[in-house]
Order: C-alpha cells, then sequence, then structure tokens
C-alpha cells in the first residue's frame, strides 16, 4: 500500500513551477503500490499481443519504469514465462518473448480480463493525491471574472454570484428563460478553473481495473507563451501512469439518468469506465436543461449533495463489493424551469448559489451585439442595431436575451451568402432575420401589409 509521503512532490519548487504535486517515479514493485502479479499479467497480455517486444516499447505502454519492468521480468525469466530474445550492447537493449508456458497462461489472463492499458495507481494513491491537490488549487479573483465575462453583456449582480460561487468551490442553480444563455455561461466557467490537475490512466481496486482518464474530457495543460520548450511533465523522474490536464469540465444534459452515475463494465475492454462525474473531480460537472432527465430533479441532487459533502462517492462494482472514489467537483445546474416547482425548499436550501439569468439590460444587450459584430466580421451599424431594440425587440415583447445576437448575426451572414452578397446590418435584413426566427412577421412587414390592406379597402 502506498503511503501519503509516496505521492508528494520532491520539492516545493516543482510544485510551483508545475501547478500540481507530481508523484515521483517508482523504482520498484513495491513502489507502485501495486501486487506483482497484476504487474506480470499486464508484461505477459503486452508481450502475448504484440510477439517480441523491446523493453523501452514495454515500459512506454504501461507506463512502468525500466527497473519495475526489469524487477517483474527477471520473476517471470525465473518462472519460466518470459526469455530474453535478443539483447544488444546497451542495458536497456533487449527483446523480450514469452515462453510456451508463458503464451498459454497470457492467454488464459486475457480471457479472463482483456485489459492491456497503462498499469493503474492504487486506489489509496489517487484518494491521497486528490486530497492534497484539492487543498493546493487556486481560486479566480474579481479580475479573472471580469476578464472571462466582462464583454460577455453578463449583468454585473449576476458576475458577482459567480465569482463568489467559484470563490468558494460551491455549487450553482442556474435558472431563467429559454436563450438567456445559460448553457454557454455554464460552459464559460471552466475558463476560471485555476491551475492543473494530475489524473490517473486508471485505478486498481482490489483485482479490477477503473479507467479514469479521458482524453475528450482531460485536456493537456495549455502552454504559456515563451515556454514551448519546456516540458512540463520530467517522465524520466515522475511517474507516467499519471496526466498532467487542465481541470476538467463535463456537461451532461437530458440523458442523464442514474445508470450513467454507476460504474460501466465494459466487456471489450476488461475494465471498468469510470462515471462521468467522477472523471469531473476537481473540475466542473454541468447538468443542463435539469427537469429534463428520466430521474426527478430533486433524487438527482440528493443523488449529490452527500458525496459533496463527504469529498467522495460510493460506488460499486459487479460483485457487489463497494468503496469510496474521491469527489471534489463544483457542481452546475442549469434550468428552463421555474425553481420552486421543480425543488421544494429544502432542496433549493442546499444548492450554493441561486442565479437567475434573465434578458439583459439594454445597454448591456448593445454591447453584447457589437462584440457579436466583431466576431462575425459585420460592420456595426447605429441605426440598424436603434432598429433592432426599439422596433423588433420592443414592438414584439422579445425579451433582450444573450442567444439573440449571435443567432441574428449568423442569419444575417446565411442570407447574405446564399444571395452572392456580404452581410450587413440593414433594416431590411434585420426583418428577413428577425422572421425567420420566429415564425412571425417582423413589425415592419405587418405595417406594410396593413397599410396595402388599407388602400385596397378604398380603392
Amino acid at each position: 500500500m502506498m503511503d501519503v509521503a509516496t505521492v508528494l512532490p520532491a520539492s516545493r519548487h516543482e510544485e510551483e513551477e508545475r501547478g500540481a504535486l507530481l508523484p515521483p517515479q517508482p523504482k520498484s514493485v513495491r513502489e507502485t503500490g501495486l501486487e506483482l502479479q497484476l504487474i506480470v499479467e499486464l508484461i505477459a497480455k503486452a508481450i502475448y499481443l504484440a510477439g517480441r517486444t523491446h523493453l523501452p516499447i514495454l515500459a512506454t505502454r504501461l507506463r512502468l519504469s525500466i527497473n519495475v519492468l526489469r524487477e517483474a521480468l527477471e520473476f517471470m525469466v525465473a518462472e519460466q514465462l518470459t526469455e530474453v530474445a535478443w539483447r544488444g550492447d546497451a542495458d536497456i537493449d533487449v527483446q523480450y518473448q514469452l515462453t510456451g508456458a508463458g503464451m498459454l497462461r497470457a492467454a488464459a489472463w486475457l480471457e479472463r480480463s482483456p485489459y492491456q492499458g497503462p498499469a493503474p495507481v492504487t486506489l489509496e494513491a489517487y484518494r491521497a493525491l486528490a486530497a492534497r491537490q484539492s487543498a493546493q488549487l487556486g481560486a479566480p479573483s474579481a479580475e479573472d471574472v471580469e476578464a472571462v465575462f466582462g464583454e460577455a453583456g453578463l449583468e454585473p449582480a449576476v458576475r458577482n454570484l459567480i465569482g463568489a460561487a467559484m470563490h468558494a468551490g460551491r455549487s450553482m442553480f442556474l435558472y431563467g428563460p429559454p436563450g438567456s444563455g445559460k448553457s454557454t455561461l455554464a460552459r464559460k466557467l471552466g475558463r476560471l478553473l485555476q491551475g492543473t490537475v494530475l489524473v490517473p490512466h486508471a485505478v486498481a481496486v482490489g483485482q479490477e481495473i477503473i479507467q479514469l482518464y479521458d482524453p475528450a474530457v482531460h485536456l493537456p495543460p495549455t502552454v504559456p507563451a515563451g515556454a514551448a520548450g519546456r516540458s512540463p511533465l520530467e517522465r524520466r523522474s515522475t511517474d507516467a501512469r499519471w496526466v498532467l490536464c487542465q481541470r476538467p469540465v463535463v456537461q451532461l444534459g437530458a440523458e442523464l439518468d442514474e445508470d450513467v452515475l454507476d460504474l460501466r463494465h465494459d466487456a471489450f475492454s476488461g475494465c471498468y469506465q469510470a462515471p462521468p462525474h467522477c472523471k469531473a473531480n476537481h473540475g466542473l460537472f454541468i447538468v443542463d436543461d435539469l427537469g429534463r432527465q428520466r430521474v426527478a430533479a430533486a433524487q438527482l441532487l440528493n443523488r449529490f449533495i452527500q458525496p459533496l459533502d463527504a469529498g467522495q462517492d460510493q460506488l460499486s462494482l459487479q460483485g457487489g463489493y463497494k468503496f469510496a472514489m474521491p469527489f471534489a467537483a463544483m457542481l452546475v445546474f442549469a434550468t428552463n424551469l421555474a425553481p420552486q416547482p421543480l425543488l421544494d425548499g429544502s432542496a433549493l436550501r442546499r444548492l450554493g448559489y441561486k442565479i437567475h439569468v434573465g434578458a439583459l439590460s439594454e445597454a448591456s444587450y448593445r454591447v453584447l451585439f457589437r462584440q457579436q459584430c466583431r466576431a462575425a466580421g459585420v460592420a456595426l451599424d447605429d441605426a440598424g442595431l436603434r432598429y433592432l431594440i426599439e422596433e423588433l425587440h420592443r414592438g414584439s415583447g422579445q425579451p433582450l436575451l444573450a442567444s439573440y445576437p449571435r443567432e441574428i448575426l449568423g442569419r444575417i451572414a446565411d442570407f447574405a451568402g446564399y444571395a452572392g452578397q456580404a452581410p450587413r446590418l440593414t433594416v431590411a435584413a434585420l426583418d428577413q432575420a428577425w422572421s425567420s426566427m420566429f415564425a412571425a412577421c417582423a413589425p415592419a412587414v405587418l405595417e406594410e401589409a396593413d397599410e396595402a390592406l388599407q388602400r385596397a379597402r378604398a380603392a
């Protein structure tokens, strides 16, 4: 079993330089925290599938050091499971192959468990490192919030609520009408996450392996300007079973149900897949369209509250064995539905910050529209923007929602591209885009129709 000291970085300087606690490279089987038998099986399966294998290639595939592999391979040679197929001049320039007995054993191990990925870390090591990472991750400042949301047209009161919630690491409940920008806001919250985290490729729980690292979720750290030549992780001195990543953001919507939150055994890969909220550890777990899932909103909320308080979630293997997996993600719920019918008073109190995301003020809407014009490459016309607000929005009663500028400009570009013209912010273009959005005529079109009817009657 690996103790806490085993997973600490070599120095405080490394922690500050790399933004994460980097475990040192294990130099023996004992230091990996794994049973020798598990390492032997991983080696045998890798050689069985690849044939004669070079020692450095084996180290890369299993993410284990040369010293650990040599120790395990010496045992396998003594047990007549492997043999040296070729040896070069250098110490590491050696190839191994399975013996006849080794082929039989490897085939049996593959049939029992097809897993052939990187060697896992122990559950104890993951718990220890996760606890240390939770304690050292930073929180965003007011300047950070302003940098992310300052030009998004978001009202100052909403920005302050978001900043306080992110600073405290507490859950958020975003509610408001469709089109108010809740989903976009929730995704942008990931840009406020400070620092990087280490994620293990896989975790060993007894004889079972749980795959945790997901390249679609765990993205590589951004490289600061001027630091392109430096590697953030020196693989010769650190444990390659861990991956240095940006803090993750996982978003699920109406497809979320209780089964999605359980371990899933993949018969093809021979291991368990960690549920999405566990992959979001030390990051954001966003539940969009709350109330549209097949599980009740209050039940879904109750599923997370206790694990959040405890900092760990109870999961079960197929045989019924239960264990605790670290869980320190920030929860963000977003819904178009009114809070009170969706959740009772007790459930609402258990949520950290309730944030209403509604219509923008006229000033904020203008700021957002100007920003979207720059992004879309459409020249801003103040008269056109005034017509949009005073005639189209006020004339129809449509609120100034955050999703409208991008949608309107996108449709103007669509119609202009179809006509072979450059997009322009004209009254005609705005009317055309508006009527295509709301399946109704714009006020100017209605007035023209009414005038034509009056002329016809007079005639």
